[in-house]
């Protein structure tokens, strides 16, 4: 269509063109010209500089037809014909131009990123918008146009501010506010705008509905985080190059200071003056080179003037963007002053047991010896075979009560002080068979050794203990016909020595195996009625002597099947091992 329009107005000028030449009518028939020539420049620039120079071509030839010689006529006429040119040549350049800026403003405008909307101000009609914010909203296009952009605000307070906002007479960057979706769910917005002229605002729209919400997330989660250190126990504190940025509540209980006293001031001012010296500077960054101290105790010296122990763990965190050190602070002055207590009535106790121990030896002492007078000599003193035998029983008696005072003083001995280990290697074949022929166990029970070869690094005397406690186990608490197997179980890859006493017995119940090893408990495993033959000491001191080596002793039982209880010694001596292990 507009080609057809250019023809017919360039045709329409040639021909008016050609009859004002030949009636020599002096009219404005070359202005003619111009309306195709700038209809086709506008729509084609580069072909309307053709057209220019078609039509500059046509008239100068018609002028040369009819003016010829006319020399002021043909001189007039080629300057019109130049002028077609010129015109059409600044047409096409400035429209070329516009074309450009249109094309590239409209590229932006439909590709933004961001919403984009022009609206105008004074009715807030939507003159034009975007893809994206046709999407951001839920909106057609064709919706959009002709809508209020102040119908999108969530709340009526928010379009209020966005009018106080707008009737600035100033462009607004970053205005956060809700906006409402089609469906009607708000969301969180960013509007920038600016005035292109006196009625026409463009406004840019950016969703930032994830990012408010990652916001709200992290205040509620800072706020759960307050509340779980306002409400802890031990005693929170945050360290910023050696001043306190935060305590908790539990913190300032135990110091005594309130929250303002505390902020700012030097954690080191707060500890004791006997251990401040000893307390390390703690580092400014984790890259500064210097670890932070490990698990410490460090007195405190109280508002009030008070001593209080406290132990400290010590963490990195980052505070505001910046390294900071979070310090956990266990209040522990209780417990030690409870822990003294205990420890002194410990040795009380011990020192009781220990008098009460020599108190019961005393008198046995000239009972076994009258004893032995008349059992060894009954003749002399009239003694019948009856009544040697009714000795003989209490002799035994006498002798298992002896044996008893001895135990509880050794386990007193044990728990009161660190009992050195003097090793040496110990043959453990020649070991055992000592320990069955001195205990007669080879005449109660089917004994059966395989440990060929073994020996270990330990203490000869206190490992006989332990063996001679673990065999006796085994043979009182056995049933006819008795068999005890004494076997080496460990391999080479172990860091233990295993040796296991595997008997037939009577078998130990899981409620009966946390008891066996405690000093209170009556050796009657049986159950079920067996007379119980001794008091549990010497368990509890087997137990103890493996300790000392650094090792553990295990049972595993079946009740009426058997038990075993296997004696595990390191076969590397232990660098020092705890008393209280």
């Amino acid at each position: 269509m507009r080609l057809f329009v250019i023809a017919s107005l360039t045709l329409s000028c040639i021909f008016i063109t050609s009859i004002s030449l030949t009636k020599h009518v002096e009219t404005i028939y070359s202005q003619l010209f111009y309306f195709p020539i700038l209809y086709a420049t506008y729509f084609y620039p580069r072909r309307g500089l053709f057209l220019a120079g078609f039509c500059a071509v046509v008239y100068e030839v018609l002028a040369y037809i009819y003016v010829f010689p006319d020399i002021a006529g043909m001189i007039y006429t080629t300057g019109q014909a130049i002028l077609f040119i010129c015109i059409a040549a600044v047409v096409a350049y400035f429209t070329e131009k516009i074309n450009t800026s249109e094309t590239r403003y409209r590229s932006i405008f439909e590709t933004s990123p961001l919403g984009i909307v022009l609206f105008d101000q004074n009715t807030f009609a939507i003159k034009m918008a975007n893809s994206h914010f046709s999407a951001m909203t839920s909106y057609r296009p064709e919706e959009l146009a002709g809508m209020n952009f102040s119908q999108f605000f969530d709340t009526q307070k928010e379009q209020r501010r966005f009018f106080e906002f707008l009737g600035s007479s100033e462009d607004v960057v970053n205005f956060e506010t809700q906006f409402v979706k089609k469906s009607e769910h708000p969301f969180w917005v960013n509007l920038s705008w600016s005035r292109i002229d006196a009625n026409l605002v463009s406004c840019s729209v950016i969703d930032i509905n994830q990012r408010k919400l990652a916001e709200q997330a992290a205040d509620e989660n800072s706020q759960q985080y307050q509340q779980v250190t306002d409400h802890a126990p031990t005693s929170i504190v945050v360290v910023n190059a050696g001043k306190i940025s935060y305590s908790n509540p539990t913190f300032r209980s135990f110091t005594g200071y309130d929250a303002e006293e505390l902020a700012g001031r030097d954690f080191r001012d707060l500890i004791h003056p006997d251990d401040r010296g000893a307390f390390p500077v703690l580092p400014e960054s984790p890259g500064a080179g210097t670890p932070l101290p490990g698990l410490t105790e460090v007195q405190f010296r109280t508002k009030a003037g008070e001593t209080r122990l406290g132990t400290l763990f010590f963490t990195w965190i980052h505070q505001k963007g910046s390294p900071a050190v979070l310090i956990n602070l266990v209040d522990i002055t209780e417990y030690e002053r409870l822990k003294e207590s205990v420890q002194n009535e410990s040795i009380r106790r011990r020192g009781i047991i220990s008098t009460a121990v020599h108190e019961l030896q005393s008198p046995l002492q000239p009972i076994t010896g009258y004893l032995a007078m008349l059992t060894q000599n009954p003749e002399k003193y009239g003694v019948t075979d009856e009544t040697k035998a009714i000795l003989d029983r209490v002799a035994k008696s006498i002798d298992h009560e002896r044996q008893v005072i001895d135990q509880m003083l050794e386990l007193s001995v044990l728990e009161a002080e660190k009992i050195p280990i003097e090793y040496s290697p110990v043959p453990v074949p020649a070991l055992l068979r000592t320990i069955i022929e001195s205990g007669g166990y080879g005449a109660q029970a089917e004994i059966a050794i395989d440990a060929p070869g073994l020996i270990i690094d330990a203490d000869e005397g206190k490992i006989a203990t332990v063996i001679g406690s673990m065999l006796s186990n085994a043979v009182n608490y056995s049933k006819p016909p008795r068999k005890i197997r004494i076997a080496y179980v460990s391999s080479a890859q172990d860091t233990m020595h295993r040796l296991a006493i595997r008997d037939n017995g009577i078998g130990i119940t899981n409620t009966q195996l946390d008891e066996i090893f405690r000093t209170q408990n009556p050796a009657d495993l049986a159950g079920n009625g067996k007379k119980a033959g001794r008091v549990g000491l010497s368990l509890s001191i087997a137990k103890r002597y493996v300790q000392l080596h650094g090792g553990f002793i295990s049972v595993d039982s079946v009740v009426n099947v058997g038990s075993t209880f296997t004696i595990h010694i390191p076969k590397q001596r232990p660098a020092e091992v705890p008393h209280d292990a």
